[in-house]
């Protein structure tokens, strides 16, 4: 039983909403009443339950922005605005676009609420945690929007329609600036995972984004830093692949999103969107060009593709809901697991370079190699490019391809022979890696810059 999607169930069910009418949509559009409201530690944490509720809503189409927008998946029809995505060519009206910006605010608010009423809380142990779980929360949203927009509004207080100051975007190196501070204190103030409930943030789950972003801004030195500290105690590699996935809260899983299935408000649909199953059309199936990279002895292959014959296509197999209702799906979504950070760990040490043949590093990618049974025998240094390969296979539908390619450098290169590949037919532009600003907020307020490649 997943006690903490019980916890979440019920406490958003006592929260007070009342509707909110800003100038620009940075809050959600029910936001939770604070008036009279957070008077005591009970009370506050029923907002921290609200910041993880609103994550579930925040991953639902995430895919649609990262893995479609890459080489790795497509939609089986080419119709509707998923269209738009696999074709780079998104237009600033897309409505799952205007969805992603506001969930992901949506979230930081109601982060920004716990942090105003921390002084409500009279248990100092619980108010350290409520206080890093708000700032992991409002970290992770800024580095999802920083990635998808570039430079984005950076709200850090409960904002009102009046203070517009907070409405213009902010040069992302400024954002990325105050999401690791963030993340510096939810590091310290987190419990380590042993001490807290499935499902909520930990120390170590501060330390790996902190991670992530380090390498973002291209700092090798902190980033293997952060990533050394999450530490093989309550950590490590699953020896089959498959059970990452489906034996949830397992020893890999470093942070989740967690759902419940055949559940009216905490199931997801995002299995639904996968397949075929109980729709017309299906998004996020795997391109020609990802199937052809993955060996037919890797180990991976039978979870990562799922053919189904209904429709004679392949689809994602990561996700295959065991819901009676597949609009009631029950599986967790995972941002940051344990091979992540092995990898990432590799991607440090090399630091930039075109190889590396540190031991620590090898290990590490041998680590993932020999789990996708391979023999690693003969392994004696990693290349950037067998690093990338390896990233796009292990997190291929995990919303990390995009990103890993502008990390890397080599979104371009990549990108644009995939392009001229012609599955799915679209013309690359490099303005095409950054996400318009949705064109609501820009219509809300005149002065946003849009970002170039898209007209206004």
């Amino acid at each position: 039983m997943k006690k903490f999607k019980i916890l979440i169930t019920i406490f958003t069910g006592l929260l007070l909403l009342s509707s909110c009418e800003n100038n620009l949509d940075l809050a959600p559009i029910s936001e939770i009443g604070s008036n009279a409201f957070y008077t005591n530690t009970e009370q506050v944490e029923t907002g921290v339950f609200a910041i993880y509720d609103g994550l579930q809503a925040m991953v639902q189409t995430e895919y649609a922005l990262t893995e479609i927008r890459s080489d790795n998946s497509k939609t089986r029809t080419s119709e509707g605005e998923g269209a738009q995505f696999e074709s780079m060519n998104v237009d600033p009206s897309n409505s799952t676009v205007a969805l992603y910006w506001s969930n992901n605010y949506n979230v930081i608010f109601r982060a920004n609420t716990v942090l105003e009423h921390l002084d409500a809380v009279t248990n100092a142990a619980k108010k350290t945690q409520f206080e890093g779980e708000a700032k992991f929360a409002r970290a992770l949203c800024h580095f999802n929007l920083v990635l998808a927009f570039g430079d984005v509004p950076l709200i850090n207080k409960v904002i009102t329609a009046t203070e517009t100051e907070y409405f213009d975007r902010v040069a992302k190196d400024v954002v990325l600036e105050s999401i690791i501070n963030d993340l510096k204190d939810a590091a310290i103030m987190l419990p380590a995972r042993a001490a807290v409930a499935e499902g909520r943030a930990t120390k170590g789950a501060a330390n790996a984004l902190l991670g992530k972003v380090y390498l973002t801004m291209h700092n090798y030195v902190a980033a293997k830093t952060a990533l050394d500290a999450v530490g093989t105690v309550e950590y490590s590699i699953l020896p089959v692949f498959n059970d990452v996935f489906y034996k949830e809260q397992n020893k890999e899983i470093i942070f989740a999103v967690q759902y419940i299935k055949d559940n009216a408000t905490e199931s997801e649909l995002f299995s639904l969107d996968f397949t075929s199953k109980g729709r017309a059309t299906g998004l996020n199936f795997a391109t020609n060009d990802l199937m052809s990279v993955v060996d037919n002895a890797d180990l991976r292959r039978p979870t990562l593709f799922y053919y189904e014959t209904v429709i004679s296509a392949w689809e994602c197999g990561k996700y295959l809901s065991s819901s009676t209702n597949s609009s009631y799906s029950g599986n967790d979504w995972i941002v940051l697991r344990y091979a992540d950070v092995l990898l990432m760990q590799v991607e440090a040490i090399m630091a930039g370079g075109a190889s590396t043949s540190d031991a620590t590093a090898v290990a590490a990618f041998k680590t993932i190699r020999g789990r996708a049974g391979f023999d690693v025998s003969g392994i004696t240094s990693v290349t950037k490019d067998e690093l990338l390969l390896e990233r796009r296979i292990e997190f291929a539908f995990e919303d990390q391809r995009l990103y890993d390619l502008i990390r890397f450098g080599e979104a371009d290169a990549v990108m644009g022979a995939f392009a001229a590949m012609g599955e799915p037919t679209f013309t690359y532009s490099s303005t095409d890696l950054l996400l318009p600003v949705p064109q609501r907020e820009i219509n809300l307020f005149p002065a946003m810059a849009q970002n170039p490649g898209y007209n206004r």
